[in-house]
């Protein structure tokens, strides 16, 4: 019976060993090898914590959004940042993809472009000037105001903006778009009616393709420019001055909240 104890008592001894063992082991474990792989993770939670900072914006277009025309070289787009900074303490950063002389059909082929594609999908807003070139083609719709060659020029951009719009919403579902109406620098010339007709029309009729989409604002600035648009003109008669810009950037400023 004695002999029996001892056995006994000696089997009870080598488990809580082995227990104890085991215990030391899972803490030894999760000391060194689980507080690594957390650490792991404090450390990218930063990185996506502060990879998008602030707000975000693409501007996209023509000559307007690169700014000919003002000599500063900041265009609407610099003054708007100015604007919007005096507004919100938040960052902004700007990715402009304006090109000179674009027509919407090349700013539909711009958006296939990888790079433009990964800036659009971040943005929180989108803004847009396109249109002058397809409608002034340099001057000469004016010089010809051949009334069919203008309805054609009007659908195919309708078509090619309705494209861009579509698009843009593929990339980037939430953003909001901000498309720049156009003005009418040829408004002291002679058939100021006529031409001010055609300009008025070609806005109504992307205003309405803009009222069709979610998240999408036409920003009107022929009135801007209407009463003195020689004062808002560069010395080329066609693109903005530097005050010209200024209005515009106001104006698409006043429409921006966060």
């Amino acid at each position: 019976m004695r002999k029996y104890t001892v056995q006994l008592t000696m089997m009870i001894s080598v488990l809580s060993l082995v227990l104890m063992l085991f215990g030391l082991g899972w803490t030894i474990q999760n000391q060194f090898f689980s507080n690594g792989t957390a650490g792991i993770v404090e450390q990218t939670q930063p990185e996506e914590q502060t990879e998008k900072e602030g707000k975000v914006v693409v501007a996209l277009g023509d000559s307007l959004t690169r700014g000919t025309g003002d000599d500063s070289g900041k265009g609407y787009i610099g003054y708007l940042v100015d604007e919007l900074e005096e507004k919100s303490e938040e960052k902004i950063t700007i990715h402009n993809y304006g090109v000179k002389g674009y027509r919407s059909n090349q700013l539909l082929e711009q958006l296939k472009q990888g790079e433009v594609q990964r800036k659009i999908k971040d943005a929180d807003y989108i803004l847009i000037t396109i249109g002058g070139n397809d409608l002034f083609q340099s001057g000469q719709t004016f010089l010809e105001m051949n009334e069919e060659k203008i309805v054609q020029a009007r659908e195919s951009y309708l078509k090619n903006l309705q494209g861009i719009l579509s698009e843009l919403r593929t990339l980037n579902d939430s953003a909001v778009i901000f498309h720049i109406g156009l003005y009418n620098p040829f408004i002291d010339l002679n058939d100021s009616e006529l031409t001010t007709k055609v300009v008025r029309d070609w806005n109504y009729e992307t205003n309405k393709l803009l009222d069709q989409q979610a998240q999408a604002v036409y920003v009107p600035t022929f009135d801007l420019f209407q009463l003195s648009v020689n004062d808002f003109l560069y010395t080329d008669k066609f693109h903005p001055n530097a005050e010209g810009y200024r209005l515009i950037a106001e104006r698409v400023a006043s429409l921006i909240t966060w």
